[in-house]
């Protein structure tokens, strides 16, 4: 099955070690990184797609960060 995450942080290095966390979990880039100001906040944040391949079923109660 393929799995997708999408991740997302304030713009600052938080935001690279989550992703880098994923990819060296087997997690690959899917598109392109998205930046934009989050008003409520007064935070410029930053988020990237992830997808991977796994063996087994979908099934909604997966915990995706855990795979």
């Amino acid at each position: 099955m393929k799995l997708y995450r999408y991740l997302s942080e304030d713009d600052t290095s938080a935001f690279c070690h989550k992703v880098t966390a994923a990819l060296n979990k087997g997690w690959v880039l899917h598109g392109g990184p998205t930046y934009a100001f989050d008003a409520a906040n007064g935070v410029m944040r930053c988020g990237q797609a992830v997808v991977k391949e796994v063996e087994g079923d979908y099934a909604p109660d997966l915990k995706l960060g855990e795979l």
